[in-house]
């Protein structure tokens, strides 16, 4: 009985141990005050790395952002979200955190935040992760790394990611956890999510309790975003007659990543066509008219200027705001704060790695075969779109969504936000489309009010509303 006494209390002693180290660990994470931020914002914050790889010596960075204490009577019961940019090779601490759903944006001056009314974080605990590593914060300590990024790897390691992040924030454990997302995060969601899917089979009750994803504006089928996105150009008077069947004759059966000398010269003849326009919102203005963009139509950023990164923006907000992001989180205290870059890279911190970007290795062609296999397992799939958008429009979407053939349960209507249309829905067997009026490829920084409003039913699961 002694033996026995002995054993049971040494058991409580590792237990209550190995509590009180993730405890630790959680505290080592939190942050006090971000530098600018303002007083008394009501919610916990926490920030830091986690090791993917120890081999390479990969590790991601990642912000929580936790639902305000005023607002959690059930806080407990709130769903964890994660939020991934795409690219491939953009931050999304850049995007957003900073810009679009996050609790904080930042002044033109660089140093200082103000608050975002419309952050997801109101209605959710919200993750964001620098995904892969060379993104962002995020690091590795091979160098080829960076030159051998590809879809695979990226999985895989967000994966690791959340498997370890859990464990050192176990009161996470069993929550309903949803992946949301934008662009070339088309990819990343979806193939994360049927990571998540397969390996939670088998499973009684997965610490990873996955439920769905949301995405928007998303690069989903290579052959399909070629026929949405022209269409859209010429349907939106960006292009001429002669350009549009020029692209659909050389571009049209071609793979995105290896275009023809045809199919480059006639893009080549349609970005002149469109002239110095913002293309990730069509109707607003660029953020500096003497700097240009060329970007490829699977949502890589592919820099033409050595201005300005990526013009963006909408007419809601300063098209700036990435300058102001550069500025800011390239503060030593706002690092100190958030504990980044604790091994001391010798490179600013920039809004989208070109490395990253430029040396993309592995990328499907089609996310379809992946839609089917989670709409059959009974997962929640939203996809969103803003029509500003001429780079992954509305049109593509479309194409896309009408190739998997699913039945429709609620035909095309209109959705209302205070009294407006917000947009248009169409709610199929397994999966609901939502477009977002006005908006550009950020949905939530252009139309702040109209995505909160979409964030809500789809964690409510409820269509989206027919009147105001």
């Amino acid at each position: 009985m002694k033996n026995l006494f002995l054993c049971l209390l040494l058991l409580l002693f590792m237990g209550s141990s190995h509590s009180l180290y993730k405890d630790e660990e959680q505290e080592r994470d939190r942050i006090t005050l971000l530098p600018g931020q303002p007083t008394n914002v009501g919610f916990s914050q926490y920030s830091g790395y986690v090791t993917v790889n120890d081999e390479s010596g990969r590790a991601l960075f990642y912000w929580l952002v936790e639902v305000p204490f005023a607002k959690g009577i059930i806080h407990q019961s709130k769903p964890l979200v994660l939020w991934l940019n795409g690219g491939p090779g953009c931050s999304s601490l850049a995007y957003g955190a900073a810009e679009e759903i996050g609790p904080f944006f930042i002044h033109p001056d660089g140093k200082t935040l103000y608050i975002n009314p419309y952050s997801w974080n109101n209605l959710a605990n919200l993750l964001f992760l620098d995904s892969p590593a060379g993104v962002g914060f995020s690091y590795t300590n091979t160098t080829s790394d960076l030159y051998t990024a590809g879809d695979k790897k990226t999985a895989e390691d967000a994966y690791t990611f959340l498997v370890n992040w859990i464990e050192r924030f176990p009161q996470y454990k069993h929550r309903d956890f949803y992946i949301a997302g934008e662009s070339y995060a088309g990819h990343y969601v979806p193939q994360l999510s049927q990571l998540i899917y397969e390996r939670n089979k088998g499973i009684k009750n997965p610490v990873i309790n996955f439920k769905g994803f949301l995405v928007g504006n998303a690069v989903i089928d290579d052959y399909h975003d070629f026929v949405g996105t022209f269409e859209y150009w010429w349907t939106h008077g960006l292009i001429s007659d002669s350009t549009f069947k020029f692209l659909q004759k050389t571009c049209d059966s071609v793979s995105l990543q290896h275009p023809s000398n045809d199919c480059t010269k006639a893009l080549d003849v349609a970005q002149w066509e469109m002239g110095n326009i913002d293309r990730y919102s069509i109707y607003t203005s660029p953020c500096n008219n003497s700097s240009s963009l060329k970007t490829n139509l699977r949502g890589h950023y592919v820099s033409v200027s050595n201005n300005l990164n990526h013009q963006r923006m909408s007419r809601a907000y300063d098209p700036c705001t990435e300058r102001y992001s550069e500025t800011y989180f390239n503060l030593p205290e706002v690092q100190k704060a958030l504990h980044a870059n604790i091994t001391g890279i010798n490179y600013p911190w920039k809004t989208c790695s070109d490395i990253v970007g430029n040396n993309w290795g592995d990328s499907p062609v089609s996310m379809l075969p992946i839609y089917q296999e989670l709409i059959a397992a009974g997962l929640r799939i939203w996809v969103f779109s803003g029509d500003a958008d001429s780079v992954v429009p509305v049109t593509a979407t479309r194409y896309s969504i009408d190739a998997l053939k699913l039945p429709t349960i609620t035909n095309w209507y209109p959705w209302y936000d205070n009294g407006k249309v917000g947009g248009w829905s169409q709610v199929y067997k397994g999966l609901t489309l939502v477009t977002v009026t006005g908006a550009g490829h950020e949905v939530p920084l252009h139309r702040p009010q109209q995505a909160f409003t979409l964030f809500r039913s789809f964690l409510e699961d409820k269509p989206m509303p027919y009147s105001g």
